[in-house]
């Protein structure tokens, strides 16, 4: 697929403004998920935590309102931009040496107009 070999920058928005917090190096891509192997760069420290619990909190699948309050920990905290410039709307994890995340030119919503569940791979 296209997406595969692309890197995808994720940079810092708030308190590390466009620092390099990691890049994605895409190596599957099962639509509409991308995923790949996942460098962290200096502002990876910064976020490091709020990542490792929204996942806990995605896995979990209990209170879907403490996921939505650590996701928007994290969209305050950092932006994502694929090899055409930034992405508007996604929905990014990351454990480890892999990250895996969906994106949209629109707002994620369902019919209900709420927020789209976690997911993951």
């Amino acid at each position: 697929m296209g997406f595969v070999g692309e890197v995808w920058q994720v940079r810092g928005s708030e308190e590390t403004v466009g620092e390099l917090v990691g890049e994605i190096l895409i190596d599957d891509a099962d639509f509409p998920w991308l995923s790949g192997r996942f460098t962290a760069g200096p502002a990876f420290d910064a976020v490091r935590d709020l990542f490792a619990r929204e996942l806990a909190l995605a896995q979990a699948d209990d209170d879907r309102t403490r996921w939505e309050g650590a996701y928007d920990d994290i969209r305050r905290q950092v932006t994502l931009t694929s090899p055409d410039g930034p992405v508007p709307e996604f929905l990014l994890h990351i454990e480890g040496e892999r990250a895996w995340f969906r994106w949209s030119d629109e707002p994620f919503d369902d019919e209900d107009g709420d927020e789209v569940p976690p997911g993951g791979e």
